[in-house]
């Protein structure tokens, strides 16, 4: 059983998830930075991340640390950028990848009050063209220093971020977009997820 407490903080959380924003994470290759694209993802209210891996494998998400974002942030699954592309489309979402250069909008004259996907690539490659050729456009994040690149982790928080923003200053902000069930169900899951996590870490500490 969990506090009454401690359930009031997670019905607050899953009245602020937003369905409507997702972030397509393709073939990034440190798990660290999976990990803290996931918690920036929490924070920001992003309710599912979609991995896309066509080079490398699927990252190892840890979910041992109660804080771990991996026991609150739900992801699919992807073999491909058009199985991904595909389904994000018939779900309704417009999806921006993140390049540098010339055809790309800035971030911040975007509209990310809509249903929208924002698509990271590889620490060293970036996105692919297959992922930058099928998005709805490209956007990059304004820097002005001599370095024209950051960690994509960060990318991944400024972005969200800016999003996050930009719904709170929405009408509607505070309405929960999922279901009454929707929500119920997902605060039985996180509570489970919990209690599932401290009888695991009673069994380890048994002799």
């Amino acid at each position: 059983m969990i506090t009454e407490r401690r359930r009031a903080k997670l019905e607050e959380v899953a009245r602020h998830r937003q369905p409507d924003l997702t972030v397509v994470v393709e073939d990034v290759h440190d798990p660290h930075n999976v990990s803290a694209m996931l918690r920036s993802c929490d924070a920001a209210g992003v309710l599912q991340v979609q991995l896309v891996y066509t080079i490398d494998k699927f990252p190892r998400i840890g979910s041992k640390s109660s804080a771990s974002a991996g026991k609150w942030i739900s992801t699919r699954r992807f073999r491909s950028i058009d199985e991904c592309y595909g389904q994000l489309r018939r779900e309704g979402f417009k999806i921006w990848a993140t390049r540098i250069g010339q055809g790309s909008r800035p971030l911040y004259d975007l509209d990310f009050t809509t249903k929208t996907a924002v698509v990271f690539g590889n620490e060293h490659r970036g996105v692919s063209e297959a992922a930058a050729a099928g998005a709805d456009g490209l956007l990059q994040i304004p820097m002005v220093g001599m370095i024209q690149s950051l960690n994509v982790s960060v990318a991944c928080a400024v972005t969200v971020f800016e999003a996050l923003r930009q719904r709170m200053g929405a009408p509607g902000w505070g309405m929960p977009k999922l279901s009454s069930q929707e929500l119920k169900e997902m605060v039985e899951l996180w509570s489970q997820k919990r209690v599932d996590h401290r009888k695991a870490k009673t069994k380890r500490s048994s002799p």
